[in-house]
């Protein structure tokens, strides 16, 4: 079985003075012994998070995560040093930094293998906006998101990482998937890192939903048999995050 992963997304949110109180507030909210349970959290706030949470059940994830070692690229962090301060996971491709930052499916795969190659788990993140739900190309689509993000990823690293499918739609908006809606991808993404990998390397695969998770619809999603967990925006910053986990 599967063990499942809820990741709270903070985006940009919470001064590091705010994201130590905040960690303070989760932190008995959110044991579970039976789920990973990840802060991906701004740069700034990485430190203070990775020494707010020693001692408890959460690890530390970064935002995003530069596909460059070193070097004069201005505001980029690189996988080194998000490995010197204590982050374990990162994620890559969300539709706000592939639409505001322009990056491409090929970026995201760079990002995927420089986390891999430092032993950061990657949460690699696809998604459909509402035009392409409505045109009918939704598996199209993220199946080529899959499958250029995994290129050059052995199945072994495949088998450890994680992909978040986040409808664009979804996002921000109030707006929801259906449990079937969600499940219907989730599962034609296991579908598509089988054509690659073999059966093995797909079950062992963990798939997050995403895309305005919250409290009231967790269980309903996380129900679904290839739904292993979510990763949750805005309910992130607050105790519902606690229900989410435990849901």
């Amino acid at each position: 079985m599967r063990r499942r992963i809820i990741a709270g997304n903070w985006k940009m949110n919470k001064t590091p003075t705010e994201a130590v109180a905040l960690c303070e507030l989760l932190k008995d909210l959110v044991k579970n012994d039976a789920v990973d349970v990840v802060y991906c959290v701004p740069a700034i706030d990485i430190i203070p998070v990775v020494n707010a949470v020693k001692g408890t059940n959460v690890q530390v994830g970064a935002e995003d995560i530069s596909f460059e070692d070193k070097g004069a690229f201005t505001g980029q962090i690189s996988a080194e040093m998000l490995v010197d301060a204590g982050v374990k996971y990162a994620i890559m491709g969300h539709s706000e930094r592939r639409e505001y930052n322009h990056e491409t499916n090929e970026d995201v795969n760079k990002k995927v293998l420089k986390a891999l190659e430092n032993g950061i788990t990657p949460i690699m993140c696809c998604g459909e906006s509402l035009a392409q739900r409505e045109q009918g190309i939704t598996i199209d689509w993220i199946r080529q998101q899959v499958k250029v993000g995994f290129q050059g990823v052995t199945a072994e690293q495949a088998a450890k990482s994680v992909i978040a499918y986040e409808p664009i739609w979804a996002i921000g908006t109030g707006l929801t998937a259906t449990a079937e809606q969600a499940e219907e991808v989730c599962k034609a993404i296991r579908d598509c890192i089988a054509e690659i990998y073999g059966t093995d390397t797909a079950e062992k695969i963990r798939i997050q939903y995403g895309g305005s998770m919250n409290a009231k619809n967790a269980a309903e999603l996380l129900a679904q048999p290839d739904i292993d967990g979510g990763l949750i925006g805005g309910a992130a910053l607050k105790a519902d995050f606690g229900q989410i986990v435990n849901a």
